[in-house]
């Protein structure tokens, strides 16, 4: 499911495709492998492994593992117990350590193994082309892919513990690691090769804490937006536990902890991180009000006593802190997904028909004054040579249109294109007056696209509005021959080659012979040569005779 590094390639392949070996057909095919890889990217919801770091401590391991540590990529849904229980097999004599901080010497040199095993969190390291904010499904796959550094923070108390608020004098000891390449790579865990700590002072956990919480609640909004049958359960979850300040306390503990004279008074260099902190709390209050709005739209009526209390609580959270700390407006991308249908989707709805096929009934068939190609192609005298079928399926089609006939006058409307416009200007009064004729349907179904019949294979006899195949092997024509019509093409006819033989339709025998093969449709030289062996040397009787 790695389809950035897909796409990544498939660029390469395209490059060669189209430039250095001309394979267009190689090209198209993986164009739109590269298409569906896009649509992936957006829709599909790809699981998020964990990262554990892993420390081999003891002169018991291997050399190259021994007093080590390294970054592995544990698989999907794989639960920190699961990845120790499967690392443990591989070495059943080792010992698990009980703690996360580095190990001593003792240990390092003893003779012995243990191991060593805590989660750590990727940092995300966003490649430079995502210079302005991007969809969070875009983005999350670099929170957990092409990642080189990984950071474990661990709480730590400084000063006097204060019973009231535990955040005053929470310190966090956070230590980054760098490995040697970015994860996942050829394999799935790589040595780290750096190792670094940092403090975190209380105030600056707080700024972080807020920060994690708003884009925690963003993205949740987004998804919903996105994706409306995702479940409300995680999303209750989330609101209840900020909105509600019986189950977290929310940001009062911040309150009390730093917006007090007296902190203010002893950390003069902190006052632009309280600002900070302060505009935090205030944006938070936008992103709940979109999240709530969504929870009432999708809560089920068993749940509408807990969106109730959530609503009045949120309520009273609000007024709080649009009179404290101001008040902050909608985030415009929120509106944007809510709204109307992007852009992009409206161009390809307004784009105009020009390169569709046109039809016989277009304009420039229509308008033309030059000659029809081919007999009954000029109006719609075509009528009769539609099949059945065709002429059904297309009359279905016409009174379908009749019902939707309000839907298509607003398109209509809508439509910019210019050969729209044409269409419309010139035949408008001809789709009024023909709209219940079989006009219509000829519009739909024939193309002058298909190629026409050689005239030496197929008759058109038009004034009777039928089509007659005439075939020389024929025998009715032989015994019955059809009228001639003042058409000069039927002077192949056999009646006028046996005439030119001397004969008459009624000297031919009972059962004719039959007629050589033919080299050509207008080969017919071989034919008095066969009627001279059969024909009497002598005219028949007069009585047998009878005048055509």
């Amino acid at each position: 499911q790695m389809w950035e590094e897909a796409i990544a390639l498939g660029k390469e392949l395209a490059e060669q495709y189209e430039n250095e070996m001309f394979d267009y057909e190689q090209l198209s095919e993986l164009l739109r492998k590269q298409a569906q890889f896009y649509e992936n990217i957006v829709k599909v919801i790809r699981p998020k492994p964990d990262y554990f770091a892993v420390g081999y401590y003891g002169q018991g391991f291997p050399t190259f593992i021994r007093n080590k540590v390294f970054i592995y990529r544990g698989k999907e849904y794989e639960r920190r117990e699961d990845f120790e229980a499967r690392l443990l097999t591989q070495f059943p004599n080792a010992e698990k350590m009980k703690t996360t901080s580095p190990p001593g010497d003792d240990i390092k040199n003893s003779s012995g193994q243990y191991i060593q095993c805590f989660t750590v969190k990727p940092k995300l390291d966003l490649p430079s082309k995502f210079h302005r904010p991007v969809s969070e499904q875009i983005v999350s796959f670099y929170r957990v892919n092409e990642v080189q550094r990984f950071e474990y923070s661990r709480p730590v108390r400084k000063g006097e513990k204060n019973p009231d608020n535990e955040f005053a004098n929470m310190w966090i000891e956070r230590t980054i690691y760098v490995t040697a390449y970015k994860l996942p790579g050829i394999l799935r865990w790589f040595e780290v090769k750096s190792v670094f700590m940092v403090e975190i002072s209380p105030l600056e956990n707080a700024i972080e804490t807020m920060q994690l919480t708003n884009d925690k609640i963003n993205n949740m909004v987004q998804q919903h937006l996105n994706d409306p049958s995702l479940p409300i359960n995680p999303l209750s979850m989330l609101l209840n536990g900020i909105v509600d300040p019986a189950v977290m306390g929310g940001f009062a503990n911040y309150e009390k902890a730093f917006f007090t004279e007296k902190y203010m008074h002893e950390h003069p260099e902190d006052h632009d991180k309280i600002e900070k902190l302060k505009d935090l709390i205030a944006w938070q209050i936008p992103f709940l009000a979109e999240g709530i709005r969504i929870h009432g739209e999708k809560v089920t009526e068993a749940l509408r006593p807990f969106h109730e209390r959530m609503e009045a609580c949120f309520r009273q959270l609000k007024d709080k802190v649009e009179k404290q700390y101001g008040v902050r407006a909608v985030l415009s991308s929120l509106d944007d997904r809510r709204g109307s249908r992007p852009r992009s989707m409206v161009r390809s709805f307004t784009m105009p028909s020009s390169s569709r096929p046109l039809s016989v009934a277009s304009v420039s068939s229509i308008s033309s004054d030059s000659t029809p190609s081919r007999p009954g192609s000029d109006g719609f005298v075509l009528e009769p040579l539609l099949p059945k079928k065709m002429h059904s399926r297309s009359q279905d089609k016409l009174d379908k249109d009749d019902l939707d006939k309000d839907k298509k006058e607003k398109k209509k409307e809508k439509r910019n294109s210019k050969h729209q416009e044409i269409f419309d200007k010139e035949f408008k009064s001809t789709d009024i007056s023909l709209q219940q004729s079989e006009a219509v349907i000829l519009s739909e179904t024939i193309s002058p696209l298909r190629p026409q019949r050689p005239k030496s294979q197929v008759i058109n006899v038009i004034s009777s509005e039928r089509r007659f195949s005439v075939s020389p092997s024929s025998p009715s024509s032989q015994a019955t021959p059809p009228p001639i019509t003042p058409r000069t093409k039927l002077a192949f006819s056999i009646q006028s080659n046996l005439e030119l033989n001397g004969m008459s339709s009624s000297d031919i025998p009972d059962v004719p012979p039959p007629l050589p093969l033919k080299g050509s449709m207008a080969d017919y030289g071989n034919l008095l040569e066969s009627q001279d062996l059969i024909s009497p040397t002598t005219s028949p009787p007069a009585h047998q005779r009878v005048s055509p």
